[in-house]
């Protein structure tokens, strides 16, 4: 098991090499955003130990996968795959583990984990064998390949806005919005093929904005029901809601942006620095937003022939 562990460390530091962010700055900069990132949930709302909860079971869960348990039963046996899988699940659990223990949350904590310990039984796919459908047609490719790895994420974004309107806890209404608004945030970490883009018979200037454009109105049309709700149920403070979906909508724009200045590679480190700022100081997006789309412009220019 040791060997096995030890090999994974090494698969996690050169996915961030690849990534191009040296070790000391990416272990450094994820427990930041992750403990800040989790201060908020925890400042907003009353059930944040129950969010808490159902994002550490689903990021866990992906260990669940059959392939990838099969390959691990021809290897080790019996005693050492069901040891090596308990193990596991409680490492990928440890930072929730640990920030609930720092919110002197003993009992859930304990309950997680003993959760945690009991999926290790079971095999199952985050990804259906099956073709899921999705409410978008072929175009985005981003948002029908995202939805179709993150699908279980909406229903739970959409019960937290159910509670969050039957307890009258707004906060925790916003942060369903943001859940979403995150979600689809990732969607754009998948650089797709040079010739998908040349493909568009487009000006650059053209092709960001069509880019644009279907992200957000397809955001807006997962958002929906709970923009909805929240308006409703919580008329006083729609201003605050404008805003936070305006934020939303200035991220995704950022994200598509600082995609393509970098196309056709993958974002590096000094964009992902810039990013994570922009979370700490969101007025700099003013700035972000410019300098990535002229960026952008000058890379497309290259494959669009603009």
């Amino acid at each position: 098991m040791k060997e096995y562990f030890q090999l994974q460390f090494k698969m996690l530091n050169r996915k961030m090499i690849d990534f191009g962010m040296p070790l000391l700055i990416g272990y450094t900069l994820l427990p930041f955003i992750f403990i800040l990132l989790t201060n908020y949930l925890f400042e907003k709302t009353e059930f944040a130990n129950y969010a808490y909860g159902l994002l550490a079971i689903s990021f866990v869960s992906k260990l669940s996968e059959p392939k990838r348990n099969d390959f691990l039963k021809s290897i080790f046996n019996k005693d050492k795959y069901r040891k090596l899988r308990i193990t596991e699940n409680l490492i990928y659990c440890l930072p929730f583990t640990l920030y609930l223990i720092y919110q002197k949350q003993f009992i859930f904590s304990a309950i997680l984990n003993l959760f945690i310990i009991f999926i290790t039984l079971f095999n199952f796919s985050t990804n259906l064998n099956v073709t899921i459908p999705t409410p978008f047609n072929k175009k985005p490719f981003e948002f029908t390949v995202g939805f179709r790895k993150t699908f279980y994420v909406f229903p739970i974004a959409y019960f937290l806005t159910y509670i969050s309107v039957s307890v009258g806890n707004f906060n925790l209404g916003v942060f369903s919005m943001l859940l979403i608004g995150l979600t689809c945030f990732s969607y754009y970490s998948k650089i797709e093929n040079e010739y998908f883009v040349w493909n568009y018979n487009l000006s650059s200037k053209e092709f960001l904005i069509e880019k644009t454009k279907t992200c957000l109105i397809y955001f807006t049309f997962l958002s929906l029901p709970i923009i909805i709700a929240l308006s409703i149920s919580f008329f006083r403070e729609i201003d605050i809601l404008i805003v936070l979906l305006l934020l939303c909508y200035a991220y995704l724009t950022t994200i598509i942006f600082a995609k393509y200045s970098s196309f056709p590679n993958e974002m590096n480190m000094s964009q992902g620095i810039l990013i994570a700022i922009s979370f700490m100081f969101p007025p700099i997006l003013l700035i972000f937003i410019p300098l990535f789309y002229s960026q952008s412009i000058k890379k497309l220019n290259t494959i669009l022939n603009d």
